[in-house]
C-alpha cells in the first residue's frame, strides 16, 4: 500500500525523497509486490527485502535525489544480484518532493505512469472504476507501464486494554502494520512507556471500563490489564457495548472462572463463547513478545483471509 503520510513526513523533513517499490516479480522474491522503503541522502525506512537486491536499489535511488524523475528496472536476482531467490523483480523507483505529493492528496488509490506522458490504459480505468463502483481497492500491480496502489488506510481498529509487559510487547508488534489503528488504554498516564508509537491514540482513566462507551462498535478488543477484576469489568461492558472480536489473556483455569462469572452477571453462552481465550500461541510460551508473536499471527491470518475473500469477490 502506498503510505502517503510517511512519505510526507519524510519529505517534509528531508525535502526530496526517493520511493523504492516492487512493481511486480516473476517467480521467488524477497518481499511481495507493493513492498515500499523510503530513501534519502542519509538515511532510509522500510524494505524491499534486504540484502543485494535492497543494497543495489538504495544506491541507485540516492544516485537520483538531485535530478528527481523516476525508473523502472528489471532484476534477476539469481544470474545479476548471486541471490538464492531464483526469480526477478520489478523495481520502481521515484523521487517525491513538496510539489509531487500536492498531485496525490484525495486519491484512494495511488495510479500513474511510468512514462510521464503515457495515457491511461483503459484496463486501468476498469480497475479504478471497479474500486470506486465496490469499495474495494485493488492490490498493487504494474498494468500496461501504469503502476497502481491502494493508499494505506487503517482497515481495523484495535483497542489494547492496559500497558503493561504484554501491552507493551503487542503495541510494539502491530504499530508498524499499517492496516491497525491502534488505540491503547490504561488507567494513568504513567502507565505507559514514554515514547508512544507514531499513530498510537493513547487513552487513559481512573476507571478504564468507562471508555467501553467510545469503542466503534466494530473494533477488535485484546484485554489485558494488570487486574482480573479489571478484564472482567471491561469483557462484562464489552458484551453489552459490542464489538467484532475481543481476545482475553488468561489460562484456562481463569477462563473457566469468567465463563461463570459472565454468565451469573447475564450473557449467555453463545456470546460469552465469543470471547477469545487464551490470547496468542501457547506453544510459543508465555514471555511478552512469544505472546505478541502468537497475538499478531492470529491476528494477519484473519487480515489475509478477509483480503482474499474480497478480492474473489470483484
Amino acid at each position: 500500500m502506498f503510505d502517503l503520510g510517511a512519505l510526507s513526513a519524510a519529505v517534509a523533513v528531508e525535502g526530496r525523497v526517493a520511493r523504492v517499490v516492487i512493481a511486480a516479480h516473476d517467480g521467488s522474491s524477497p518481499r511481495e509486490t507493493g513492498a515500499a522503503m523510503l530513501v534519502w541522502g542519509t538515511g532510509q525506512s522500510g524494505t524491499i527485502g534486504g540484502g543485494a537486491l535492497e543494497y543495489e536499489a538504495v544506491t541507485r535511488a540516492r544516485a537520483m535525489l538531485a535530478a528527481g524523475g523516476a525508473r523502472l528496472d528489471r532484476e534477476a536476482l539469481g544470474p545479476k544480484l548471486g541471490q538464492c531467490c531464483g526469480g526477478a523483480v520489478s523495481v520502481l523507483t521515484e523521487v517525491y518532493a513538496a510539489e509531487d505529493l500536492a498531485r496525490l492528496e484525495g486519491q484512494a488509490v495511488i495510479a500513474r505512469p511510468i512514462a510521464a506522458a503515457a495515457e491511461m490504459p483503459l484496463a486501468v480505468r476498469r480497475l479504478l472504476n471497479t474500486a470506486r463502483s465496490t469499495g474495494v481497492a485493488p492490490s498493487a500491480r504494474l498494468v500496461h507501464g501504469w503502476m497502481i496502489e491502494p493508499l494505506a488506510a487503517p482497515s481495523r481498529q484495535l483497542w489494547v486494554w492496559g500497558a503493561g509487559h504484554v501491552g507493551r510487547a503487542i503495541i510494539g508488534v502491530l504499530s508498524p502494520l499499517p492496516e491497525f489503528a491502534l488505540t491503547w488504554v490504561d488507567c494513568a498516564a504513567d502507565r505507559f512507556p514514554e515514547t508512544i508509537p507514531a499513530g498510537v491514540v493513547q487513552l487513559y482513566a481512573a476507571t478504564p471500563a468507562d471508555l467501553v462507551a467510545h469503542a466503534p462498535r466494530d473494533a477488535e478488543h485484546l484485554v489485558l490489564t494488570y487486574s482480573h477484576a479489571l478484564d472482567l469489568e471491561l469483557c462484562h461492558r464489552l458484551l453489552l457495548h459490542g464489538f467484532a472480536e475481543l481476545g482475553l489473556i488468561g489460562s484456562q483455569t481463569k477462563w473457566a472462572r469468567f465463563r461463570s462469572r459472565l454468565k451469573g452477571l447475564g450473557h449467555s453462552a453463545p456470546l460469552i463463547g465469543r470471547i477469545l481465550c487464551p490470547i496468542g500461541d501457547p506453544t510459543l510460551g508465555k514471555h511478552p513478545q512469544a505472546i505478541a508473536l502468537g497475538v499478531a499471527t492470529t491476528l494477519l491470518k484473519h487480515t489475509s483471509a478477509s483480503t482474499s475473500a474480497k478480492e474473489r469477490a470483484i
